[in-house]
């Protein structure tokens, strides 16, 4: 990264950045003055998209700068930072994660409902020292998850947080496909749980290898159930 951003902006100046990211121009800013010493491969994805410059390059500095046409992201939609001058509270974007069986890294689109984002007081993510840049918002599928989680509730995913510990709740790309399960630790191995007590029905599953990958742990929900 500290090659790479440089030479884009020379190339497309900052405002450029911030277009082609979808990052506020807090968090380009913050890459130029090396404050932030590591992109969101989010920002990364955007910026292949829209540039062409590959998203590995982008985040490590190694390899060719720009994408091999194949590498590129298809049909893929930026995601843009919510940059809200409100002090008290953070827009986290709500979104819906794309992603590819044993691929590291998601790629997202906008999640429509109630307007795109929600709402947190910035104590709280400042309380539990979390990033606002690295948090997203998803709803919750299913019935996998009850009573703990209800299908549309909302669960805020910290993705940066991917050590895995036992009895915390995740979202994971398993085979290609978003879930969020509570992690066990069993027999020496890691397990995919659901707290619905029918377990004949939501049976745990091994978390091993490529086909389990953590996209990041669940730090919050929200539900209209009381």
């Amino acid at each position: 990264m500290y090659r790479a951003i440089p030479s884009l902006e020379g190339e497309r100046g900052q405002t450029g950045l911030v277009k082609a990211s979808g990052a506020s121009k807090s968090v380009v800013n913050q890459w130029l003055t090396g404050k932030i010493k590591s992109m969101d491969i989010r920002y990364a994805l955007n910026i292949e998209r829209a540039l062409g410059f590959s998203h590995i390059w982008l985040m490590t500095g190694l390899g060719e700068p720009h994408a091999a046409p194949d590498e590129r992201p298809r049909n893929a939609l930026a995601v843009r930072a919510v940059d809200n001058e409100d002090r008290e509270f953070v827009q986290i974007a709500m979104v819906k994660l794309r992603l590819s069986a044993g691929i590291t890294g998601f790629q997202t689109e906008p999640e429509g409902r109630d307007g795109g984002t929600l709402g947190m007081r910035r104590n709280w993510i400042e309380r539990h020292n979390l990033s606002a840049e690295h948090l997203i918002a998803i709803l919750v599928k299913g019935e996998s998850m009850e009573p703990s989680l209800y299908e549309d509730d909302i669960v805020i995913i910290n993705t940066l947080d991917k050590k895995p510990v036992d009895g915390a709740v995740y979202a994971f790309n398993y085979e290609g496909e978003a879930v969020v399960k509570r992690l066990a630790r069993d027999a020496g191995q890691w397990w995919l749980t659901s707290d619905n007590p029918d377990q004949r029905k939501y049976h745990r599953k091994l978390c091993q290898g490529n086909a389990c990958l953590v996209i990041g742990r669940v730090v919050r929900k929200e539900s209209d159930r009381i």
